[in-house]
Order: structure tokens, then C-alpha cells, then sequence
């Protein structure tokens, strides 16, 4: 499912970079879950989040009523009239039964503009096609624990040493980009105090701005530099490319080197391709800032 900063483009390299030990997985900034389906469904304890609750009750119903959700949306229409009248109703104080209201949601991601939810994209889409992905994510779901919590409190319910949080908080300064979110400058501050007072270990996704720099040089934190292709911008300006940052409170290659030691022979694959490109721009470890791979 589209999303606004899905990590379609950059789940491999976030994948890459996951911890080696962990036992309990916990997004918490679940969005349209693309590192979650992209992650390997192993026998560790996951969570997904979303502030959003049209998003919480949609991966709910997709999860234990995906029959039900199908025959909602089976027989609604990809046209602008539909797609106003639908809109008004989410925006509006009626109550609307949980399934019907995650039908109406995920009509308007469908049908709208970049998945932006507000205007219609006005673009052939068959509804139908979305059935067997929808009863594809209901497999993958049975055993996620789907959650709607402010992040903060989130945080300090699923903390553990072997918790690992994935963290895609709205960008700074794009943060009017979310419906129903409401995030601000002191809310980034507040995540980033919770992060780093943890017991388990996180891995954060941002844009790269001074801002978010600053807010993260501290002791016992990584900050890697990495691009990925700005897909808006690909309709102007072919291969543009989007700096983003990768923050972590652990080794990023443990993982890699584990399962190089494991093996007989020194395998190249793109894990490790992935992690021998990467670009450090802060770690209190050489207390410095650097601009080039470590060595």
C-alpha cells in the first residue's frame, strides 16, 4: 500500500542495518508498513503502531475480518463524486461501523492523488486487484500486535533489552504532510529524549537536515548519510535523489559480520554492498565528525 514517506525505496538498506539479537520488533511509526512486509516473519514478537486511527483500525480489520473488508469495497466506484462524498464522511462526526470506516479509508489512499487523501488522482485502478493482497496481509498480520498509541508511551510499554524499535517519524518541516498526526518540533525533541534513554536498541529514519543532526549527536549514537530516489521529483527530474539519514544506537553491521564469520567462503551480496558504501557523519566513538566511511 502507497503511503506518504513509505520506505519502499529504502527498506533493503534499513533491513541491512537491523541488529543482530533481538526479540521483540516494534514500528512505531507503522505508516503503510513497508519495512514490516519486507521483514522476514521470524518468531520474534512484533508490533505495529500508528498515531493515525483510521490506519490502526485498517490494519486491524485487514488482519481479523479481510472477507468482510473485501465485500465493502467491492462494489465502490474510482470516481471523483464517490471519492468527495467518501472524504466527507471520514471528515465528519458520524459513526461509522469500524469495517466500513477502514473501507472508506483505504478507498481514499486507492483513489487519491499520490495517496495523499485529499484530492482525486483520477487514474484507472481496479479494486478488485487489491483482494488477494488484502487476504496476503492478513496472514502476514496474525501475529502482529497492532497498536494506536502515542509514541512515548509506546516506547516505555515495549521497552526491553532485546527490543528493537524502528522508528519513520513524519520529516521535519514535512509534518503537515499527515492527517490526524499533529506532530511538532517539541514532539521530535520528545522522541529523540525517549530513544536515547532506552534499554533495547532503535533504528531511526529521517531527512537529512541540521536540525535533526544536531538533535542526535550525542553519546553512544550513530548517524549515517544515505540517498534514495525521490519519487515525486522523478516526474521533473529524472534520478533525483533525496538525503535521508539512518540514526542507531548499536553497531549497524553486526549482523553482516556474524554472517560472514558463519560462512565458509566470503560470499558478496547486497547486504554487504549495502553497508560497505555507507557514509558515517557522527559517532561519539571517534568524537569527531566524519565524512567518509569508516575503515
Amino acid at each position: 500500500m502507497s503511503w506518504i514517506g513509505g520506505k519502499k525505496a529504502l527498506r533493503d538498506e534499513i533491513i541491512a542495518r537491523f541488529p543482530l539479537d533481538y526479540s521483540r520488533y516494534i514500528e512505531v511509526f507503522g505508516g503503510g508498513g513497508w519495512v514490516l512486509f519486507h521483514k522476514a516473519p521470524e518468531r520474534d514478537f512484533e508490533v505495529y503502531n500508528d498515531f493515525n486511527p483510521n490506519l490502526a483500525n485498517l490494519y486491524r480489520c485487514v488482519r481479523d475480518h479481510p472477507d468482510e473488508l473485501c465485500d465493502e469495497l467491492r462494489y465502490m466506484l474510482n470516481s471523483r463524486l464517490d471519492f468527495d462524498y467518501v472524504r466527507e464522511m471520514m471528515h465528519s462526526k458520524t459513526d461509522i461501523p469500524d469495517i466500513k470506516r477502514a473501507a472508506y479509508f483505504y478507498q481514499l489512499i486507492r483513489y487519491s492523488y499520490a495517496s495523499g487523501l485529499d484530492s482525486f488522482g483520477a487514474q484507472p485502478h481496479s479494486m478488485w486487484n487489491n483482494f488477494p493482497l488484502i487476504h496476503n496481509a492478513c496472514e502476514r498480520l496474525q501475529k502482529v500486535v497492532i497498536e494506536n498509541k502515542d509514541f512515548e508511551k509506546l516506547i516505555k510499554q515495549y521497552d526491553r533489552p532485546q527490543s528493537f524499535f524502528y522508528c519513520d517519524p513524519p520529516y521535519y518541516n514535512t509534518e503537515d504532510y499527515y492527517e490526524d498526526v499533529g506532530f511538532t518540533r517539541k514532539d521530535h525533541e520528545r522522541l529523540a529524549n525517549a530513544l536515547c534513554s532506552i534499554q533495547g536498541k532503535f533504528l531511526l529514519s529521517y531527512n537529512d537536515c541540521p536540525e535533526i543532526r544536531e538533535l542526535y549527536s550525542r553519546p553512544g549514537i550513530i548517524i549515517e548519510g544515505t540517498t534514495r530516489l525521490s519519487n515525486i521529483a522523478q516526474r521533473y527530474e529524472a534520478g533525483k535523489q533525496y538525503a535521508e539519514l539512518l540514526i542507531s544506537n548499536y553497531d549497524t553491521t553486526a549482523k553482516i559480520k556474524s554472517h560472514r564469520q558463519l560462512s565458509l567462503f566470503d560470499l558478496y551480496d547486497e547486504s554487504q554492498q549495502i553497508l560497505k558504501e555507507r557514509k558515517i557523519i557522527w559517532t561519539s566513538e571517534a568524537n569527531s565528525h566524519l565524512t567518509s566511511p569508516k575503515p
